[in-house]
C-alpha cells in the first residue's frame, strides 16, 4: 500500500477563534499553524486566508504573503489554496490564488445546500470555467466532491476533456446538504471512483477520525484540520492543528501505514519533484 498523504486544512473560511482559540487569522498565525501541522506529518497545507480580524478573503496579495511565510518555515511543503472561498464570492474572486501558480488548488465539483439560506453554488459552467483557468496554469486540482452526484459530474466533464488526468478527488463527508460520513457512505463513494485515481477523505466534525481510519485501511489519503473539526475528542477542543495531525499519524501506525513526505506525496500525485 502506498504511503499516506496527510493534508491539513488549517483555518477554513467559517470557523472562528470563538469556536476554537487556535484557529489562525494573521499571516504569522497561519505560518505557525502550518509549520506545526507539517512537523507532525502533514505534507499538504490546504489554505484559506483571512484578514487580521478573521474576515475570509480571496485576496491574491494576502495569499502570496501567507504562502511566502509558510514556505520560510517548511520549504518543501505542498500548499493547496482553496478556490472555494466563502459563500457569495464571484468566480474570479475565488480564483485569485491560482494567479500565483501553486502546485495544487481545490476545484469544487457541484453545488451544496450549506443550511438555512446558504447555497454554495458551483454550476457546470462554473466548474468548466474554473477547470480551464486551473489547467492553463499547470495546477493539479483536487476535485472536491460532497456526494456521488459530484463524482458523476467529474466523470462527465472528464469524458468531454474538460477535467484531465491525474484525477485526485477530495471526498468531503458530513457537510450539511452533502453525504453523511458513515462507513456505508464512504465505501459507496470510494467504490464509485475510477481505478487510476487517488483520493483524500475529509470528515466533518465527529466524522473526522472514523473516516480517517477508514481511508487509511482502504488505501486512501486523509485531510484533517480546524477547518473541518474543532475537537480532539468529544467535548475537548484540539489545541491546534498539530494535535489533529498527530491523531492521524497514530491511526496510521496502528494500521502499519507509513506517512508520505511532501516529495513522496508529489510522486503519488504526479507532481514535479
Amino acid at each position: 500500500m502506498e504511503k499516506l498523504i496527510i493534508t491539513c486544512a488549517i483555518s477554513g473560511a467559517e470557523v472562528t477563534k470563538e469556536d476554537n482559540y487556535f484557529v489562525p487569522y494573521t499571516i504569522k498565525e497561519m505560518a505557525v499553524e502550518a509549520y506545526f501541522a507539517y512537523i507532525a506529518g502533514a505534507s499538504i497545507i490546504h489554505l484559506h486566508v483571512r484578514e487580521d480580524d478573521g474576515t475570509p478573503t480571496q485576496d491574491k496579495t494576502r495569499f502570496e504573503e501567507t504562502m511566502k511565510e509558510i514556505k520560510k518555515l517548511c520549504p518543501d511543503v505542498i500548499i493547496q489554496p482553496s478556490t472555494g472561498g466563502a459563500v457569495g464570492m464571484s468566480n474570479d474572486e475565488r480564483l485569485q490564488p491560482t494567479e500565483l501558480s501553486p502546485e495544487m488548488c481545490t476545484l469544487d465539483c457541484g453545488s451544496v445546500n450549506f443550511g438555512g439560506s446558504e447555497v454554495f453554488i458551483n454550476t457546470e459552467d462554473d466548474i468548466t470555467y474554473f477547470a480551464k483557468k486551473i489547467y492553463e496554469k499547470g495546477i493539479l486540482p483536487e476535485l472536491e466532491c460532497f456526494g456521488k452526484m459530484h463524482v458523476d459530474q467529474v466523470m462527465r466533464l472528464h469524458k468531454k476533456g474538460i477535467i484531465k488526468e491525474h484525477l485526485h478527488f477530495g471526498l468531503v463527508l458530513g457537510v450539511p446538504g452533502g453525504m453523511t460520513g458513515t462507513k456505508r457512505d464512504f465505501i459507496f463513494l470510494k467504490d464509485s471512483l475510477p481505478k487510476n485515481s487517488t483520493y483524500s477523505v475529509a470528515g466533518i466534525g465527529r466524522f473526522e477520525f472514523p473516516l480517517a481510519e477508514l481511508a487509511i485501511i482502504h488505501g486512501g489519503h486523509v485531510r484533517v484540520g480546524l477547518e473541518d473539526n474543532l475537537f480532539i475528542e468529544k467535548g475537548v477542543k484540539a489545541k491546534g492543528n498539530r494535535a489533529l495531525v498527530e491523531r492521524v499519524v497514530e491511526l496510521a501506525k496502528k494500521h502499519n501505514r507509513e506517512i508520505a513526505t511532501p516529495n513522496e506525496a508529489r510522486k503519488i500525485l504526479g507532481l514535479k519533484v
